[in-house]
């Protein structure tokens, strides 16, 4: 079956020529092929591009009168009118080299006359930029990556073949994707694509991530999105930023001067491009570009080098230049993988001003269209623009073929035999057992991974176990999960479980059942964890972790009522109970310290408890708001997209009520803001504003009080957004109203990146300001100063900050150490 399947899918890739309309070779004067040469049909934008291997098809729908032109950056263009009669027509292309002179430019020792030729493009940058008010197009995406001498493991993780991607060399590809759509766009950023027809190799079932939205780099706005914002070397402030030289100038079929030219960063580490961009005369619209950019200037630290070619062609029926076609090419390297891969776009069948109105979009920016990705081989040849080379094709027929025995009970028992071993690691990691075809895995965690210490428990170590079952491809799920943990110095066994069902992923509700007994920080947030609280508490005997005991069970349930609007609420039963110390182990006791209490109220209130053991029953209601949220639909499923331009509200609803101790119900509402926005190319800004207000409150336990995120570690977790790192744990809890607001500015090496010297440690200085108001405490403010992006090559996790306190007055200062992955 695997043999006729095989040549089935070679007759399909290879014998149905009789699809493509014009095909051909393009080569240089060598013989050569050519890649990526744009072909199209004079005054049109009816094209295609070659593959790597220099052939090319050219879908037209008549058989008439014709003039393809041939473009390539470098070589001559070609024109050649042609008359068919009948298909499938040949036309094959020898391209000579383009005649490049500075004999016609005047040079005046005043001024680089490659400067005033970008002065000429960024005074026309908007109205370039505005010509096009709308457009409706084809478009056409293929996405390939490879990876080369790949390891057998990362981080003691076997990563097998990667779905037979890899050869005995542990090199191949791993990834080969198409997508053919249609585009509508409205300036200034309404882009809506419906995808016709979606293939992904290996996966007669997959849906295509290529999409037109993530690589619309438009090179007439001032920054493009690339990780980082990159900077055009056209936006007005370019001069800032780039070095130009006129490598040269030449003619184009039409009789247009193209000014070609290089561009440098006047600073390595910079957001910035280099390459080359080549300019029309008197027109200084975009005529092509070719350029580069590094993982350190995006701020992708796996990726080595990407560049960007771009074609654009011109019609005289629209008097408009348009981009025809795009590669995106990039290496890429980290923890010992390493490879290439390219994701070609192109465009085609435009009409421009077409009429469009907003009301023609929605905020579903990407959908498919019924049976996308069934579409046959046949369909796919009548239809793919850039044929398919002798690689992508070999990628195919092999993944194609072993997907049918990849997918079967018996290959997926045998590699799940091998994987379900028991090993030596597992004692240490946890041990899971799979069964692949079925799509569920259960699995114990190992208690050494867990062992921890506090002075209540003295070293307590966790069990846990979990069942997991998923359904149609992952998007609904079932999953039951349980915890034992013991503390050996108060020899108290606790445990909980948990089972949570998700119903589709669509709207994405969930729904989870759970319970126990648990012991629990007073500030559910867990403002130090327990890693950091052991080595604290034994290096230094500083027990700054404060818990209590909680009996529970809860259930709870969370949902997008519509788009933008999540709604999460909690019903559970509590029994809260206080814990006292019960060791004072430590590896380096001091003379003039002791441990504190477990009574986050006193330090040394030793044996007293901060809240009378009490049960309650509480209710929690959030409703999470993304404003103008777009969003994927995919078939049975919804990836959302937020929208930086607005902020993110989440409101609260918090009640306790049927208190045994009736003093101890309230109610409680709360709001919390949040947003990032880059600020043009001065970095990112990013805010977190909370507050809230209790009421019947006035007798409450301090279980239930308002508690801020403090530290009194000289180590950061987490996010910063979120924390106070120079405040006491919990001096500044309240049952009454709050106001608290963090805000960071990372400059992106925009200060720092201008700096002799400092700017080839390629840091970002980042600012931050918080504060704190409750109606029992004066004002606090916090001021930090900090270097991120700390660190060696590609390794650059470290993050070191300064910071000032103040409450009537200054209080304190602190250098604080972060990890960016914590």
């Amino acid at each position: 079956m695997i043999l006729k399947l095989r040549f089935a899918l070679v007759f399909a890739l290879i014998s149905f020529q009789s699809f493509s309309q014009i095909t051909g070779t393009v080569t240089d004067s060598n013989n050569q092929p050519l890649p990526f040469v744009n072909i199209y049909i004079e005054n049109t934008y009816i094209g295609t591009t070659s593959n790597e291997e220099g052939n090319y098809e050219l879908n037209i729908k008549q058989a008439k009168n014709y003039t393809v032109v041939f473009q390539f950056l470098g070589y001559k263009t070609v024109k050649k009118e042609v008359e068919i009669t009948s298909f499938p027509f040949t036309l094959d292309t020898v391209m000579v080299d383009e005649e490049i002179s500075l004999n016609e430019v005047v040079i005046n020792s005043e001024e680089n006359p490659a400067d005033k030729i970008i002065r000429e493009a960024i005074a026309k940058r908007k109205e370039n930029l505005e010509k096009i008010k709308s457009y409706k197009a084809d478009f056409y995406s293929r996405g390939l990556i490879r990876i080369k001498d790949a390891p057998e493991k990362i981080m003691g993780t076997e990563i097998g073949d990667l779905g037979g991607g890899l050869d005995s060399t542990r090199s191949g590809v791993i990834y080969l994707s198409e997508t053919i759509s249609k585009l509508e766009f409205l300036r200034p950023n309404k882009l809506k694509e419906k995808i016709l027809a979606s293939k992904v190799s290996g996966d007669d079932n997959g849906f295509s991530f290529n999409n037109a939205i993530d690589v619309e780099y438009n090179l007439y706005e001032k920054t493009i999105e690339l990780g980082n914002l990159i900077i055009s070397p056209i936006a007005n402030n370019a001069f800032g930023y780039y070095r130009y030289k006129l490598e040269g100038v030449f003619y184009d079929d039409r009789g247009n001067l193209i000014n070609k030219i290089k561009v440098t960063p006047r600073r390595e580490n910079d957001p910035v491009y280099e390459g080359l961009i080549y300019i029309v005369e008197d027109q200084w619209t975009i005529y092509a570009a070719e350029l580069d950019i590094t993982g350190v200037q995006a701020r992708i630290p796996a990726v080595d080098k990407i560049r960007i070619t771009q074609n654009y062609s011109f019609s005289e029926q629209d008097a408009i230049w348009a981009k025809i076609s795009q590669n995106i090419d990039f290496k890429y390297g980290i923890f010992g993988i390493k490879g290439d891969g390219r994701f070609t776009a192109v465009y085609s069948n435009y009409e421009f001003n077409a009429g469009l109105t907003p009301n023609d979009f929605s905020r579903e920016i990407v959908s498919f269209a019924n049976e996308a990705n069934k579409k046959d081989s046949i369909f796919w040849k009548s239809v793919r623009p850039v044929p398919l080379t002798e690689e992508e094709i070999t990628d195919y027929i092999k993944k194609d073929s072993i997907q049918v025995v990849r997918e079967s009970k018996t290959y997926q028992d045998s590699v799940d035999t091998v994987k379900n071993k028991f090993k030596l690691g597992d004692i240490f990691g946890g041990y899971t057992y799979t069964n692949s075809y079925e799509n569920w895995s259960v699995g114990v965690t190992s208690p050494i991974q867990a062992i921890s210490f506090n002075t209540v428990q003295g070293w307590n170590a966790n069990v846990g176990a979990f069942y997991r079952k998923s359904y149609d491809d992952y998007k609904r799920y079932i999953s039951i999960s349980g915890n034992i943990n013991y503390g050996f110095s108060e020899d108290r066994l606790r445990g909980s479980v948990s089972a949570t069902y998700k119903f589709n992923d669509t709207s994405r509700p969930f729904i989870t059942l759970s319970g126990g007994v648990v012991t629990q920080q007073f500030n559910p947030s867990e403002p130090i964890s327990s890693g950091l609280n052991t080595g604290f508490s034994l290096f230094s005997e500083k027990n700054f972790m404060k818990i209590y005991e909680k009996s529970f069970a809860q259930v709870a349930y969370s949902n997008e009522l519509f788009n933008g609007f999540r709604l999460g609420a909690t019903l559970g039963y509590e029994r809260r109970k206080a814990l006292f110390n019960t060791t004072d182990q430590a590896w380096y006791p001091k003379d003039d310290r002791d441990y504190t209490s477990n009574n986050p109220l006193d330090e040394t209130a030793y044996g007293i408890a901060p809240f009378a053991t009490h049960n309650i029953m509480k209710l929690n209601l959030s409703a999470r708001i993304n404003f103008a949220q777009n969003y994927l639909s995919y078939p049975d499923s919804k990836y959302n997209i937020p929208n930086s331009k607005y902020p993110t509200v989440i409101l609260g609803y918090e009640k306790g009520f049927s208190s045994s101790i009736d003093a101890y119900d309230f109610d409680q509402v709360k709001i919390r803001v949040t947003q990032g926005l880059n600020v043009a190319d001065k970095g990112r800004l990013r805010y977190n504003l909370k507050a809230g207000k209790f009421f019947n409150a006035d007798d409450i336990a301090f279980v239930d009080y308002q508690h801020f995120n403090g530290n009194q570690t000289n180590f950061g977790e987490g996010s910063y957004l979120n924390v106070f790192n120079n405040l006491p744990y919990y001096t500044a809890s309240t049952n009454d109203s709050y106001l608290e607001m963090h805000a960071e500015h990372d400059f992106n090496g925009f200060l720092l990146g201008k700096v002799p010297l400092l700017k080839k440690l390629n840091f970002n200085l980042i600012v931050g300001a918080h504060a704190l108001a409750t109606p029992d405490n004066n004002p606090y403010q916090e001021y930090s100063i900090g270097l991120d992006n700390i660190g060696w090559g590609k390794f650059r996790f470290l993050r070191l900050d300064y910071v000032r306190s103040y409450q009537s007055g200054f209080q304190s200062d602190a250098i604080i150490f972060g990890l960016k992955f914590f």
